[in-house]
C-alpha cells in the first residue's frame, strides 16, 4: 500500500493544514457559553449520523433522528431500519470523544477500529448485520471481527483476508500520528482515511469506521472545534468527487515519475488535497452560521414567523431566548429583568417557551438553557440538512 504518505514539499497540503488550524480555533470560540456549545454539538452529532447515512444510501430526517433517541420508531420498516443506523453512529461517536477525552491512544490501532466497528452493529437489530456478497450470497456482520474472507468492490479488490493482520500491523504503526511532527499531521490523516478503505479489513461497515477514526483522528488534533463542525456534510455533499477520489487513489503507479511505491503518489496527493478541502470548507462554513449575530437572526426569524408561541409577547421572548443563548443558561429569578415584564408577565412567557421546548430545564426550579428541537433547525442552522447532489 506504499505510499502511506504525500511526498513532502507539497505547498497546497502545507497552507491547507495552516488554514485549518487556524479556522478550527476561531470556531471553537465563537460560543462563549460551554453549556450552549455542549448543546449545539448534540445537533452537530445527529447532523454527522444523518449524512454519513446518506453516503450509505440511507435517508432520513432530522425529526426521525429525534424520535429514535427517544426510542419512539417508525412503523415503516425502512424508515425504522434507518432510524438505528442513525442512533448507533450517534452512540459510537459520543464514546469516540468520551476516549479521547480521556488521554492519548492510537486512533489507527487495529483493536480501536474493531471496537468502532464492534460498537457500531452491536447495537443494531439481528436484521441489519446481514450482508451479501458479490454473487448475492447473504453473511453474517459479526460486530468488530476482521473479516475472513475475500471480497470486491465496485473496481477495488482488496487484499486477501491471509494478508490483512500484516497490512493492519503496518497501517497501525506508519499512521500513528502521536508519532509524527505536527506538520504532517493532516496530510496523515487524509491519507490513512484512503489507506483504511483500500485495505478493507471489515466484511461491511468499512465507510462507516473510515469516517468514524477519521473524526476521532481530528478530535485528537484539537480541530474538532467543541464538536461544532462536521466531515460527513462535506463528504456527502460531495460524495461523486469523494468517491472518485477514493478510487482514483487505488490505482497503481501511473508511470516512473509517479513516486516509488506500488500505488500511485498523484493521485494520493490529489485525495489528500480533496480531504483537506472539505475539511476547511465544513469548518468555514460553520464559522459562518454559528456567530452569535446570525443564531440571534434564526431565533427572532423562528419565533416571529415560523412558531409564534409568545403572542404578543414576542419581542419579549424573543430576548429571553437570545440571553439564554449568550449566558448558557439563565436564573429563573432573571427572566423578568431580561424581559422586561413583570413577574406574572414573565412567568408566562418562560412557560411558553418551556412547553414549546425553546427552553429545557433540569427540574421546575433550576436554571433554563437553550434547546434545539428538529423543528427549530432549518431556522436557527440555514443549511444545516441538505440533501448532497
Amino acid at each position: 500500500m506504499e505510499p502511506l504518505f504525500a511526498a513532502e514539499g507539497q505547498p497546497v497540503l502545507s497552507e491547507l493544514s495552516k488554514q485549518i488550524f487556524l479556522h478550527a480555533g476561531r470556531l471553537g470560540g465563537q460560543i462563549p457559553a460551554e453549556i450552549t456549545r455542549r448543546q449545539i454539538a448534540g445537533v452537530v452529532r445527529m447532523m454527522n449520523s444523518y449524512y454519513s447515512n446518506l453516503i450509505e444510501g440511507h435517508k432520513t430526517f432530522p425529526k426521525d433522528i429525534e424520535l429514535a433517541l427517544k426510542q419512539d420508531f417508525s412503523t415503516n420498516p425502512v424508515a425504522r431500519d434507518n432510524q438505528w443506523l442513525n442512533i448507533a453512529h450517534i452512540a459510537v461517536e459520543k464514546k469516540i470523544e468520551e476516549k479521547v477525552r480521556g488521554g492519548a491512544f492510537n486512533a489507527c490501532a487495529t483493536d480501536f477500529l474493531s471496537w468502532i466497528h464492534r460498537g457500531f452493529f452491536e447495537q443494531l437489530p439481528a436484521s441489519l448485520r446481514i450482508s451479501h456478497t458479490k454473487l448475492g450470497k447473504p453473511y453474517e456482520i459479526i460486530p468488530g471481527e476482521i473479516r475472513g474472507f475475500n471480497v470486491d468492490v465496485g473496481r477495488h479488490t482488496p487484499i486477501d483476508y491471509h494478508d490483512l493482520p500484516r497490512f493492519l500491523a503496518v497501517f497501525e504503526q506508519q499512521y500513528d500520528t502521536g508519532k509524527m511532527p505536527p506538520t504532517r499531521r493532516l496530510t496523515a490523516i487524509a491519507a490513512a482515511h484512503h489507506r483504511f478503505v483500500w485495505i478493507h479489513p471489515f466484511g461491511d461497515g468499512n465507510g462507516r469506521v473510515a469516517r468514524l477514526f477519521s473524526h476521532a483522528l481530528l478530535l485528537q488534533e484539537e480541530i474538532g472545534g467543541y464538536g461544532l463542525w462536521t466531515l460527513s456534510r462535506g463528504l456527502a455533499r460531495n460524495q461523486s468527487e469523494y468517491f472518485e477520489r477514493l478510487n482514483n487513489a487505488d490505482l497503481p503507479r501511473v508511470n516512473d515519475w509517479d513516486g516509488r511505491g506500488n500505488l500511485s503518489e498523484r493521485y494520493l496527493v490529489e485525495f489528500c488535497e480533496f480531504f483537506l478541502k472539505t475539511i476547511l470548507d465544513q469548518i468555514q462554513f460553520m464559522e459562518k452560521i454559528l456567530r452569535l449575530s446570525e443564531l440571534e437572526n434564526g431565533i427572532a426569524y423562528y419565533v416571529s414567523r415560523v412558531e409564534r408561541v409568545f403572542g404578543k409577547n414576542t419581542e419579549a421572548g424573543r430576548r429571553l431566548l437570545t440571553a439564554v443563548l449568550h449566558e448558557g443558561e439563565l436564573p429563573r429569578g432573571a427572566v423578568a429583568t431580561v424581559t422586561g415584564k413583570g413577574e406574572t408577565a414573565a412567568r408566562k412567557i418562560l412557560q411558553a417557551a418551556l412547553t414549546a421546548d425553546l427552553l429545557v430545564s433540569n427540574n421546575q426550579k433550576s436554571p433554563v438553557r437553550l434547546a434545539f428541537p428538529a423543528k427549530v433547525l432549518t431556522a436557527y442552522f440555514s443549511g444545516l440538512y441538505v440533501e448532497s447532489p
